[in-house]
């Protein structure tokens, strides 16, 4: 008689066994809970200080933490593999803190736009230096992509439960103690980053200047045909998310006549859509390629905004708000299909010295992205209506989607044939062969660093390889 087989542990099981993930996941959650209760605080702050003009002064402190973000991360990538990554991380964890502290205290507006751009200058050099760390302590990809799931999952969870979460707590305490209690958030994320054993980025063999270093994301983006494709999807989400995050409020009010809870209804359904791809993008990259899920998902948001549209142009109110439901959930589907899988690209993309700067540079890139378009699309919607600015949306998002499908190659992650001039590391060209020029030739799976500047091409024709 056979003895049973030991049953093997469910793979969010396995995965939360790891320790140092564990404290970093933990770290992640409460340091997102933070923002989004700080973000809370900071709209009755406004009001407070500007009264009527409290919009303008959240508009305003918002577009610092876009600029903050598009201008920092690059810089904190460039540094990534100069500082031990536990300290850095703890550090800003700690700066973000005492910011959030000092809050409470501030009598000018000027004060809210100096301390929220420290603060959000933290954050864009913590996400992508966090999000880079994931990939070091989780060398397996099965536990890697359940990673990035939970990440995605933990976002979505925040915006949905951290506006209910300050609701309670106004309701209890004033909410200057938000500011307190998000403060505690930053300790305890600290804490838990101390208790991780993180392991030091990996630093580049040469000593490369500092601008050179600041910009090798983006020429790493510009140079690998897949990452390309990468940023034309982040203007498909940009433009179509911009519907949820910029024309909810003022279409479910103004527009259809509903109240603040029908607003919030509308955009869980959004946050619904993003949470049950999370959970199950882990399983559907067993099947397909990621090139293949993010394109479904540019189709999902394409489809999304044709529906909005429509509904846009209807006569009657009557079944505009139900009819919302299905489409907002689709934008969140589409846009946890594009997402969640972000990180694998990324890590496939980059060797691992310059994992942390490519990490930040699509952080940079993609906030970009919603620098340009969100204020755009809140201008057009007062100005010419929603019909007239979703169709420049849709417009939008259809040219990035063209783009991703033009650039990102259906076959990307197989070997190329390339050359390399002599005096090319000479361990890498072990299997090379000698061409009658003086060239070496060999091939592999090809990621932008110090011996590959550019993406080689195979001339099909001839047969003929390109220089790296």
């Amino acid at each position: 008689m056979t003895s049973p087989q030991p049953s093997r542990p469910a793979p969010a099981a396995a995965l939360f066994a790891h320790r140092d993930y564990r404290h970093l996941f933990g770290a992640q959650l409460v340091a997102l809970f933070g923002n989004g209760l700080t973000t809370v605080a900071l709209g009755l702050l406004a009001y407070q200080l500007a009264g009527p003009r409290a919009g303008a002064v959240l508009g305003t402190a918002l577009t610092i933490k876009m600029v903050a973000y598009v201008l920092i991360a690059p810089l904190a990538g460039a540094w990534a593999d100069r500082v031990p990554r536990r300290l850095g991380l703890v550090g800003l964890d700690l700066v973000r803190g005492s910011i959030v502290l000092a809050l409470p205290f501030v009598s000018q507006v000027w004060q809210v736009y100096v301390l929220i751009a420290v603060l959000q200058s933290a954050s864009a050099a913590f996400t992508p230096t966090f999000q880079a760390v994931l990939p070091d302590i989780l060398p397996d990809e099965r536990d890697y992509t359940r990673a990035l799931s939970y990440s995605q999952l933990a976002s979505s969870m925040e915006t949905l439960l951290s506006p209910l979460l300050a609701a309670v707590l106004v309701g209890v305490v004033s909410f200057h103690w938000l500011f307190t209690g998000t403060a505690a958030g930053f300790l305890l994320s600290a804490s838990l980053v101390v208790s991780s054993r993180i392991p030091d980025a990996t630093r580049r063999i040469a000593d490369t200047a500092v601008l050179d270093r600041i910009l090798a994301g983006v020429r790493i983006f510009t140079a690998t045909p897949r990452l390309r494709g990468l940023m034309g999807l982040n203007f498909v989400v940009a433009a179509v998310g911009s519907i949820v995050m910029v024309n909810t409020v003022n279409l479910v009010q103004q527009t259809l006549g509903r109240s603040e809870s029908d607003v919030a209804w509308l955009l869980a359904a959004n946050g619904l859509g993003v949470i049950t791809v999370a959970l199950s993008v882990p399983r559907l990259l067993e099947h397909v390629g990621e090139r293949t899920l993010m394109l479904l998902g540019a189709v999902v948001l394409l489809a999304a905004i044709v529906g909005a549209l429509v509904v846009s142009t209807a006569t009657s109110d009557d079944w505009r708000y139900p009819i919302l439901f299905p489409i907002w959930a689709a934008i969140g589907t589409g846009t946890g299909l594009v997402l969640t899988p972000t990180g694998r690209v990324l890590r496939r993309s980059s060797s691992d010295e310059d994992r942390p700067a490519l990490f930040a540079a699509q952080f940079s890139l993609s906030h970009a992205c919603w620098l340009l378009i969100y204020p755009a699309t809140g201008w057009l919607a007062t100005t010419h209506g929603f019909t007239t600015t979703w169709t420049v949306l849709a417009v939008v998002a259809t040219l990035g989607a063209t783009v991703a499908l033009a650039c990102w190659p259906r076959r990307d992650n197989e070997p190329l044939v390339h050359i390399h001039e002599p005096g090319t590391d000479p361990n890498h060209l072990a299997d090379a062969r000698a061409l009658p020029d003086g060239g070496l030739v060999h091939a592999h799976r090809i990621v932008i660093d110090a011996d590959h500047r550019y993406w080689p091409r195979l001339d099909t024709l001839t047969g003929a390889a390109t220089k790296s």
